[in-house]
Formats: structure tokens, sequence, C-alpha cells
């Protein structure tokens, strides 16, 4: 079946309707974001942790003894590890959160200033355009009210997405558990003339969401480790935990790199003041981490998990972008591997002459059933049949 699949090649109208049904759910998911983001996490954990829990099944264990045990033992180990890369840092403590986002900043601004300061040193018409006293005067306008005014309001909206995240566990739960009784579920919605292709479907379904967010999980513990190992060497502290945020980021294409760098720096400034070189080596580890990524790491991992053509997917994602900012630029390749596999499996099952055919001697066969079924009920009653009854 297989191979009769690939064979046959979408058009250009199937592929419209790809691009349109990805770009409406963008929209919907734009829309829906308080709650696509737990089924987006659930979605992750599910894959992530389907394999560990099919084992355990295959040694004996229940569905849902083996459900429970695994998402127990997973989110007891992640608040573990988070706890340990919390206490793994060589940073200055604080009294209160305030002042020590307020020291970070201060870093970050401190190494911009330096930085300016060494380019007018530099380049002399750097000096003449005033480019320190600019700066200073934008970081200056911003930052004095920024604790005060910014920070609680972005606090409050980090507070208010927490209720919606937490439904992430208890989806990850029943989509271990009740995963397998779902498919069926809409595996017997279909006509049984389609049922072979349905199925079909469903599992390629099924298999482009696993093998894209498995890549996704192996890309970020990659970028995780050579990050973390980078900036431990050159001294920044907090690498573990600095290293899985900034890997986490990269799922948001483009912007979610540049926040990234940006985090590493301010830390590293922030760390060593006097030692501005700590920065820039920061730098230096994060651009040739992500070179490793796009060339080396995003191949073995992501690139072999959706088979999409590289101008599409670039198109793709400004459209995404355009269409749902930041939630459109880390949703829009899941969703179009997902929706390319529906549109060409739902393409080839309406433009086959044999499964219409099927369908039509299905459905013929169901009424003549149904005929004989009410010629029985009427010879029963001593009625006329439809054999029976005189032709006009």
């Amino acid at each position: 079946m297989n191979g009769m699949m690939d064979s046959e090649r979408s058009g250009p109208v199937v592929w419209s309707g790809i691009i349109a049904a990805t770009c409406l759910l963008l929209l919907v998911v734009k829309q829906l974001l308080w709650l696509a983001l737990p089924f987006i996490f659930g979605a992750v954990l599910y894959y992530a942790l389907l394999r560990p829990m099919q084992r355990m099944v295959r040694s004996g264990f229940s569905r849902n003894a083996a459900a429970l045990w695994v998402c127990a033992l997973f989110f007891g180990l992640a608040t573990l590890a988070m706890v340990l890369a919390l206490n793994w840092s060589d940073g200055p403590e604080e009294d209160s959160w305030e002042a020590t986002i307020g020291l970070y900043l201060d870093g970050g601004v401190s190494f911009v200033r330096n930085t300016m300061t060494l380019l007018e040193a530099k380049f002399p018409i750097l000096a003449e355009m005033r480019l320190t006293s600019t700066v200073n005067t934008a970081f200056a306008a911003y930052t004095n009210d920024f604790a005060s005014n910014h920070l609680g309001e972005i606090v409050v909206g980090v507070v208010t997405w927490v209720p919606s995240l937490l439904l992430a566990p208890f989806l990850t739960f029943f989509l271990l558990r009740d995963g397998l009784r779902f498919k069926k579920f809409l595996a017997r919605a279909v006509p049984n003339a389609y049922f072979e292709r349905a199925l079909y479907l469903l599992h390629e379904v099924d298999q482009t969401a696993r093998r894209y967010f498995e890549g996704l999980l192996k890309l970020t513990v990659l970028d995780t480790v050579v990050l973390a190992l980078g900036l431990w060497i050159i001294g920044v502290s907090s690498p573990l935990l600095l290293g899985l945020i900034s890997a986490v980021l990269a799922w948001v294409p483009f912007v979610g790199s540049i926040a990234g760098c940006v985090l590493v720096v301010i830390v590293a400034s922030t760390d060593a003041p006097a030692t501005p070189l700590v920065a820039y080596g920061a730098i230096v580890v994060f651009v040739l981490v992500r070179l490793l990524d796009d060339f080396v790491f995003m191949p073995l991992t992501l690139g072999r998990s959706l088979h999409i053509h590289p101008l599409v997917t670039v198109i793709m994602i400004f459209v995404g972008g355009m269409l749902a900012g930041v939630v459109g630029l880390m949703l829009v390749l899941p969703l179009l591997g997902v929706v390319m596999v529906v549109g060409e499996t739902l393409g080839r099952l309406v433009t086959n002459p044999r499964l219409r055919a099927r369908h039509r001697y299905a459905k013929a066969l169901r009424v003549r059933q149904a005929s004989i079924d009410l010629d029985i009920a009427r010879e029963r009653r001593g009625a006329p049949t439809a054999s029976t009854k005189p032709l006009k």
C-alpha cells in the first residue's frame, strides 16, 4: 500500500487546499491560544513518553498502570532536574527576584554601553554621531520605570497562563491511556469502502506528528548539552539552565534564537562585568551552536521527520509569522506536516474511482438489504411486496 500511495502525486488543487487549511488553523490557534498551548505541550510529552509506556505494556502492565507510572516518573525527574539546575549557579544572589532581574538588566545595559564605547574608539565616525549618548538616553528612558511599571505586568501575564499550562500533564496522561481508544473511535465513523485508506491516514498523521516531536526533543537535548558545555567552559553561571531555556526558545524560528542569545549575553555580562571578553565569548559559543544546529543537528533530527520542500518551508514560516505572530512561527511546520498528510490522503481517496465505485456499491447493497427487510415485514402483515405488487 505504501508504494501505491507514494507513487500517486498530489496536484495543485490539493496543495492549495493544504496551504489554505494550514493558514485557517493558524488563525484558529491564535484565537484559542490559551487552549492550544496545553495541547501542544501535552502532545510533545505524549510522543516523548509513548515508547517507554509501550515497553511497560509489553512487559505485562496494563495501559492505565503504565501511563500512570511513566507520567509520575517523568514529572518527578523533571522537577528534580529543574531544582538541580537552579541550584547549579555561581551567579549573584539577591534578597528578591525584582533585585535579581534589575541586576541582570543593569549588567546587560553596561555591556551594551561598553561595546558602544569600544566601537566609538575604533570608528571615529560613530563618535561624531554621538552613538553612546544616544544609546544611553534610550536605555535610561526605558530602564528607569521598567521594574515599577512593566515588570509587574509581565509577571501577572505569566501567572495568568499557569492554570492553562497545568492542563498539559493531565492531557499527557489521558492521551497515553486513551489514545488507542480515540483512534478506534475515529475509525468506526469511516465507511467500509474507505476503511483501509482511513487507517493508513490515521497511521500517517500519527507517525508524522511523532517523528516531528521526537526530532524536536532530540534537537533540544543536543542544543542544551552543547550550549551548556560551551558556557561552562568560558565560566558562565547556570550553564545547564541557560542551555535548556535557549534550546526551548529556539523552537520559535528566528525570534527564539535572538531571545536566547540576548539572555545568554545578559547573564555572561552580569557574571563578569569587568571582563567583557566573557560576554563576547558567550556570543561566539551561541553562534557556533546555532551553526551546528542548522547544518548538523537539524538535518539529523527534524530534517528526517517532515518531507517538505525547503521553499515551501521558508514561505510558510513567513506566512505563519504574519498570521499568528510568534505562535505561528512555532506551529506552522508541524501543522503543515499534519495537514499535508491529511490533504494528500483525502485527495487520493476522493479521486480514486475504484474506491468511489466500492462506496456506491456498498450503499446499493445496504438499500437492497433494507428493501428485503421491508418485504419480509410486509409479507408477515399480508401486504403486497415490491416483487408481487402489480406494475402500473
